[in-house]
């Protein structure tokens, strides 16, 4: 990469349980340091796993939406000009029966590229190049992401991982009654007995949930103690959908969701004896971004 390249484009696509977004990014090299500067990010809350956890496949109507979403996207990027994107598909399209079939679909449509990935893949692009920065040599801590399909965990210590493990426990999944009492129980002892040598623990959470958490408490910090989370959350799921809504000023794709989240990342809180919980408030497409770039810088360094 020249020094003159000071701005570099990447556009990521992270379609989820919940919903799909589209990230259109600069990069920005200010004085050798790269700043990540978001263009646009486009939100579709298209909830595949309804479809997908109910039924086993993304029916008819969902598919044909999937299928003009991503047509937009595609066009979104064209007129973006981006040096590279990636399409990234996680728990519902990992499950869906018909999933690789409608995305061959896609490919076939627009020429838009999507892969699905593991949820180890999953959970490395969302911490890659993120979590480093809110790291301390001297202390550990349990990543949580908490998804519409999954859950994603890793434990750091001293700068290293030192455990992770993904569990099909997700919000979209918890609201179809499809969350199973022997993964919820295992999660939690996972966690348990993993992070029990790891004391004290902070917890670092991810996802479009927690943020949202987040912005409703109004923290100052980056940092939100346990007690204020359990105290929304009690709040919150004693309100209706509609009070949700107008209390908090959440959209209705927003106000169902919340409850179960707040209930999974407290949960691992709790077996984790984590008294707080930094929320960088970064998600797939962020880690998808930087992957691109930092990939790209490497390989035009090496020569590849």
């Amino acid at each position: 990469m020249e020094m003159g390249n000071r701005v570099m484009k990447y556009a990521a696509i992270d379609i989820g349980s919940n919903a799909v977004r589209l990230l259109l990014c600069n990069a920005v090299n200010e004085h050798g340091v790269v700043h990540f500067k978001k263009s646009e990010l486009v939100r579709i809350p298209l909830r595949l796993g309804e479809d997908v956890f109910r039924t086993g496949k993304i029916g008819e109507k969902k598919s044909a939406d999937f299928m003009k979403t991503m047509q937009a996207f595609k066009l979104l990027i064209d007129v973006f000009q981006p040096i590279s994107y990636r399409a990234c598909a996680t728990a519902s399209m990992r499950e869906a029966g018909n999933g690789k079939e409608l995305l061959d679909k896609v490919k076939k449509s627009c020429g838009l590229e999507i892969e699905i990935i593991s949820g180890k893949e999953e959970a490395e692009l969302i911490y890659s190049n993120h979590v480093e920065e809110f790291l301390s040599n001297d202390h550990s801590y349990l990543y949580i992401d908490v998804g519409g399909g999954s859950t994603e965990l890793t434990i750091f210590d001293k700068m290293k991982i030192v455990a992770s493990n993904s569990f099909n426990i997700g919000t979209i999944r918890w609201l179809e009654g499809k969350v199973n009492k022997e993964i919820w129980d295992e999660m939690k002892e996972w966690t348990r007995s993993n992070t029990a040598f790891h004391q004290p623990i902070t917890a670092i959470g991810s996802g479009g949930n927690i943020n949202k958490i987040f912005k409703m408490i109004g923290r100052k910090s980056k940092s939100l103690p346990f007690e204020k989370l359990k105290e929304l959350y009690g709040q919150m799921k004693d309100q209706t959908l509609d009070d949700r809504m107008e209390i908090w000023g959440l959209n209705p794709d927003r106000a169902d969701v919340i409850v179960p989240a707040a209930k999974i990342y407290l949960s691992q809180m709790k077996a984790a004896n984590a008294a707080e919980i930094i929320v960088p408030q970064f998600g797939l497409s962020d880690g998808i971004v930087h992957e691109l770039h930092f990939g790209s810088v490497n390989a035009s360094l090496t020569g590849i």
